[in-house]
């Protein structure tokens, strides 16, 4: 994965998605449309951490929800980001800190491997070793938890969803 700069001065007021975030962890059907009435571009990405949900804002006050997995407590991040690079089937090496945590890792996991955690799709952001991405059949249960070391966890369906409908350099948003 790319190199990331932190842009960290796109401030979009995290008082407006705090107030609309307010919504309870939960099942959520993913790809369905929500109204959204905090002001953003379209095209943007919202990630709640509390709801676990990621919004891709529309036009016309409409926003597209997908269920999430978060970071771990102690891993979490809150902040602006944009999307810097684009992957299909991306191979995966596990960063330093992972492979801390789990010495018997491989040095790569090649893209499309059944054990890669990258999944179908990986969207790069412009933060050191952080992506919205897939995920592996046997982690597929931890969409709607706090379980990464950073990353945004999907299903593999709604990931290629989401890669098909944003754009590199779409400003993405972290809230807790």
């Amino acid at each position: 994965m790319p190199s990331a700069r932190n842009l960290g001065a796109w401030n979009l007021g995290a008082w407006i998605v705090g107030a609309f975030f307010a919504v309870a962890p939960g099942p959520v059907q993913a790809g369905r449309l929500v109204g959204f009435a905090a002001d953003y571009p379209p095209g943007s990405i919202l990630i709640s951490q509390s709801a676990r949900r990621l919004y891709l804002i529309l036009d016309g006050g409409t926003a597209i929800v997908y269920p999430v997995a978060v970071a771990k407590r102690g891993m979490e991040w809150t902040g602006s980001a944009r999307v810097s690079a684009k992957y299909v089937e991306p191979d995966w090496s596990p960063p330093e800190l992972v492979r801390r945590d789990h010495p018997g890792l491989p040095d790569v996991v090649p893209g499309g491997a059944p054990n890669n955690p990258m999944g179908a799709r990986a969207i790069a952001l412009d933060r050191d070793e952080i992506a919205i991405h897939g995920t592996t059949p046997a982690m597929r249960a931890s969409i709607g938890t706090a379980a990464s070391y950073g990353c945004i966890r999907m299903r593999n369906e709604d990931v290629i969803d989401l890669y098909n409908r944003v754009q590199v350099g779409a400003p993405v948003v972290m809230t807790p």
